[in-house]
């Protein structure tokens, strides 16, 4: 760009403009990002941007004229203060357009977001980024994206840098307000500190496994919490002929440090892995649900013969897989008992569980199924006394651990009930009496309540009747009814005992129409009751009268 030419950058677009002196503005690139952070010219007309921010969309902005003035220096538009690091997500990119206008991205952080940006005295693209304070040193014809973390300052911001006459490069920072100088001349040792892990529960920490050459010193510290700063162990070196393990504390989070000194060969790590061994977690059984009444008819899922693997690219981390757990396919059946539980496991450990059962009055619970490795389970109801129970289940995590450190939870269900024996009808009594018929009879259930009783004449229709005192809720139930017998042409209605008239609640089943209307013909007849209990258990009995 000519000396009076202004490069300035833009939020919501990501737009790079050049605005000439006259103040007519020509947009040069518009980025995938929302906001342009920072700028630099190289002495070959080159432009670099930053920017940050995912795009939503929306309209380009109209860039307004500029005042016309001269002009003695080139100048960049000053980057607007950082925003907040919470309004920001997507990392950030660094673009070239080249002197020709043609632009290129030649860096990428999907953690690092750039807000500053300058020239070293060799000619490297220095980038001051946030939320960590790094300043990384970039290649600027760079295809590959290669670059160097130069320094990691006390800092969480670095929002902007500028160098001095000397070589050195001031940098000044946000959350802490400070003010740094770097150079002009280079250490003769350098010191790395890695980001922080997060092994997610508390852990021993094991055998450092570092790839590098020439001398250098490692160091490694632990804690608790996530910031190290804030009482964690110190700094302890690590001697790597004699150490088996790391000589730190037991605890969530670590920390290593490399000191390289100069040497011959040239002194660098190229990589490091720290083996771990979190403590063992309790599994954790959430809620039990039991179902009677129902049997499952999903068919254990078969293991695959391999897993499937996920092959990231560029620096994206392997996604930890995330387990759903498909729902059971049930299905309604009186005679069985289903069972669903969910539980979970911090370490991903792979889960058995047992059911055991007790029945009202019991003490001692007695074992139903064990190592399930599904979440659900149904059984015959049969096996079970009519009674009262409660299921306990319990997760075991023994598959992935020794018996001396497996770990178990439990848990038991609401109470419930069983009944699998229809009621008895009892005391039948059935006599002609002039025009009607007499009925009495009484319905015990074992366990539970009556829940309703039917009655037919001569296998005609059946017709719903109420119980003495007309609320059906306990296992014994008298019923005590008359019925007319109709001559042809006349209904057929039902007469209580203690009724002045016909009860508007007589009703009739299975296929009956509204009109209570049967023939009786003198001679024998067979009346036919039918009851049910609560869990819908039925019986049937006759009486024979003349």
């Amino acid at each position: 760009p000519g000396l009076s030419t202004v490069i300035a950058g833009s939020d919501g677009s990501g737009l790079v403009y050049r605005i000439s002196p006259a103040g007519e503005a020509f947009v040069l690139y518009s980025a995938p990002k929302k906001e342009i952070t920072a700028l630099a010219t190289d002495a070959g007309g080159n432009i670099f941007a930053a920017g940050v921010g995912e795009k939503r969309g929306g309209a380009t902005p109209v860039p307004q004229p500029l005042p016309v003035g001269p002009a003695s220096t080139p100048s960049v538009a000053t980057a607007p203060p950082p925003a907040s690091p919470g309004q920001l997500s997507g990392g950030s990119e660094i673009y070239m357009i080249s002197s020709e206008g043609s632009p290129s991205r030649i860096w990428t952080s999907k953690d690092d977001l750039v807000y500053a940006l300058t020239f070293a005295p060799d000619g490297q693209l220095l980038a001051g980024t946030g939320n960590r304070g790094h300043i990384y040193s970039v290649a600027p014809n760079s295809r590959t994206e290669t670059y160097r973390d130069l320094v990691k300052l006390s800092a969480n911001q670095i929002t902007s840098m500028a160098r001095a006459s000397n070589g050195a490069v001031y940098a000044v920072t946000a959350n802490l307000g400070k003010l740094f100088v770097l150079g002009p001349g280079r250490d003769q040792a350098g010191t790395y500190e890695s980001d922080v892990f997060d092994a997610k529960s508390f852990s021993q920490w094991g055998r450092p496994q570092v790839r590098g050459t020439g001398d250098f010193d490692f160091f490694a510290r632990s804690g608790n919490v996530d910031n190290p700063d804030r009482n964690w162990s110190p700094w302890t070196k690590i001697d790597f002929k004699t150490a088996e393990r790391l000589s730190i504390p037991a605890a969530r989070f670590v920390q290593w440090k490399a000191s390289l000194h100069p040497g011959n060969p040239n002194t660098q790590i190229e990589s490091v892995a720290i083996n771990y061994l979190p403590k063992n977690i309790a599994p954790v059984i959430e809620d039990i649900n039991v179902q009677v009444g129902a049997r499952i008819t999903s068919l254990p899922l078969q293991k695959p013969t391999s897993e499937s693997v996920n092959i990231p690219l560029g620096n994206t981390p392997v996604a930890t897989p995330v387990h759903f757990d498909t729902p059971p396919s049930a299905v309604k059946d009186r005679d069985y008992i289903a069972v669903r539980w969910g539980a979970h496991d911090d370490n991903d450990d792979d889960l058995v569980y047992s059911i055991y059962y007790r029945g009202d009055n019991e003490r001692d619970w007695k074992l139903l199924k064990d190592n399930i490795t599904d979440k659900y389970y149904s059984w015959d109801s049969s096996l079970l006394p009519d009674g009262g129970y409660v299921v306990r289940i319990v997760a075991s995590d023994a598959a992935s651990h020794s018996p001396d450190e497996a770990l178990t939870d439990e848990k038991i269900s609401s109470r419930f009930e069983v009944d699998s024996t229809p009621p008895v009808v009892q005391a039948r009594q059935a006599k002609v009496e002039g025009k009607t018929m007499h009925v009495s009879f009484r319905a015990v259930d074992s366990f539970s309540p009556i829940k309703r009783a039917e009655y037919s004449i001569d296998a005609g229709d059946w017709h719903y009747v109420e119980p003495v005192g007309k609320l059906s809720d306990s296992p014994t139930e008298e019923y005590d009814f008359s019925a007319a017998l109709s001559l042809p042409g006349e209904p057929q209605v039902m007469v209580a005992e203690n009724s002045k008239k016909p009860s508007k609640r007589s009703r009739m089943r299975d296929g009956a129409g509204d009109d209570p209307s049967q023939l009786i013909s003198p001679g024998e007849h067979v009346v036919v009751v039918r009851v049910w209990d609560r869990f819908d258990n039925m019986s049937a009995a006759k009486t024979v009268t003349k």
